[in-house]
């Protein structure tokens, strides 16, 4: 397996323990954060890329960033929730990297790790159940705000507690890129690593020593996209990062990503998430 990025950064937004019935339905649920679930009781199940997962008690879920998903439950169900998200500057994400599993056993050591990260980080459970209501910006102002008010060390336990259960779910990952082709894997790796600069397909072709249109054929074969639509939907998946967790106005964000022309960010921007980039800083 390939090395890790050096400096994996989590930042806990969100840590709570839930008791319901019949009432965690949600449909069409995308968002820019990772969400771990340790089910406690009962039985629920998520749809993700048309394969529904029946979560059990005493199993680990984990929901990678920018997935969509369903979930659903028709009686009594208990769960503790983890939402986090990657932060990083110019590095390839750990989620591009590699192919999670969904679910994996639990044992008595992740229910000890989970309640010690709710007893570190209290009040940081979640208002509302509906995603609608809990994912925007001024929601998770408040635990980005809350992050900054924590002590250094429980930063770094909550971080290490945080890389644990990754840890657990990377053990039975694998490689995205494993058996693309080379030239393919190394472009890539230079859009996740220059994601903030302008890419061209011209670039890439470079890169790779072949032409355009040898690139872009290869490409689509092995990604199931042209490069230009790969590269606009890291930029846009990296322009939701920034719009909920920072207080860059829509202009710097779009400069952010090397995106100089305003109305073709947000028509981009509105082509993928279905908002402007206005509307989905206030009410994603």
């Amino acid at each position: 397996m390939d090395n890790i990025p050096e400096n994996l950064n989590l930042i806990l937004l969100n840590i709570g323990f839930s008791e319901l019935n019949a009432n965690w339905n949600w449909k069409s649920v995308y968002s820019p954060f990772a969400r771990i679930y340790y089910i406690k009781g009962g039985e629920a199940r998520t749809r993700i890329n048309n394969k529904v997962y029946t979560l059990k008690p005493d199993h680990l879920y984990l929901t990678p960033p920018f997935t969509l998903h369903d979930d659903e439950c028709d009686s009594l169900f208990s769960l503790y929730y983890i939402h986090f998200y990657e932060k990083n500057i110019n590095t390839e994400s750990i989620f591009d990297r590699y192919n999670f599993p969904v679910e994996i056993q639990a044992d008595n050591l992740d229910l000890l790790l989970t309640e010690r990260l709710l007893r570190i980080n209290p009040g940081r459970h979640l208002q509302h159940v509906d995603p609608e209501l809990y994912d925007n910006m001024p929601t998770f102002s408040q635990y980005l705000a809350e992050n900054k008010r924590t002590p250094f060390h429980t930063i770094i336990e909550t971080q290490g507690i945080l890389h644990q259960f990754i840890s657990k779910f990377l053990e039975r990952a694998t490689v995205k890129s494993e058996f693309k082709d080379a030239r393919i894997k190394k472009c890539l790796q230079y859009i996740h690593e220059n994601i903030d600069k302008d890419i061209s397909v011209s670039q890439l072709a470079d890169l790779s020593c072949i032409t355009e249109d040898h690139l872009i054929r290869i490409f689509k074969k092995e990604v199931k996209s042209t490069p230009l639509k790969y590269i606009n939907n890291k930029k846009m998946e990296k322009a939701q990062l920034l719009l909920l967790t920072t207080n860059l106005p829509v202009r710097e964000v779009a400069l952010e990503l090397s995106i100089d022309n305003i109305s073709y960010f947000n028509r981009i921007f509105k082509q993928y998430t279905g908002k402007t980039p206005k509307e989905y800083k206030v009410y994603q």
